[in-house]
């Protein structure tokens, strides 16, 4: 069974930094795999993601300020957020697509506030 846990959202002022965490279980690995994010009375959108090529993507909000990571060897995978902004409030999910079918996980909550 996929599973998908993440962890690190938590409250920060404009400006700070934030690590957030996905621990993924129950498949070796992936090759498509990201992170997302909902704001309050927005769709999900894509924020961060490794394709099937290993190239990465970042949406044009958060570039060079967000930084996607992972290692293979702790099935895990990592979004480093800098200079964080007060947009940047949502939940942010992970996400993986393996053989075709989307997992997600619960999510975690970035709020961004002074």
């Amino acid at each position: 069974q996929v599973q998908l846990v993440e962890s690190g959202g938590d409250l920060v002022q404009p400006g700070g930094s934030l690590r957030l965490t996905c621990l993924i279980s129950g498949i070796a690995t992936a090759s498509l795999l990201g992170w997302y994010r909902q704001a309050p009375g927005n769709q999900r959108e894509l924020v961060a993601g490794f394709g099937s090529g290993g190239w990465i993507t970042y949406a044009d909000s958060v570039k060079g300020r967000f930084y996607i990571s992972r290692d293979d060897g702790k099935n895990t995978m990592y979004l480093q957020m800098n200079s964080l902004k007060s947009e940047d409030t949502g939940v942010y999910y992970c996400n993986i697509n393996y053989n075709g079918v989307d997992y997600w996980g619960k999510g975690t909550l970035v709020t961004v506030s002074s």
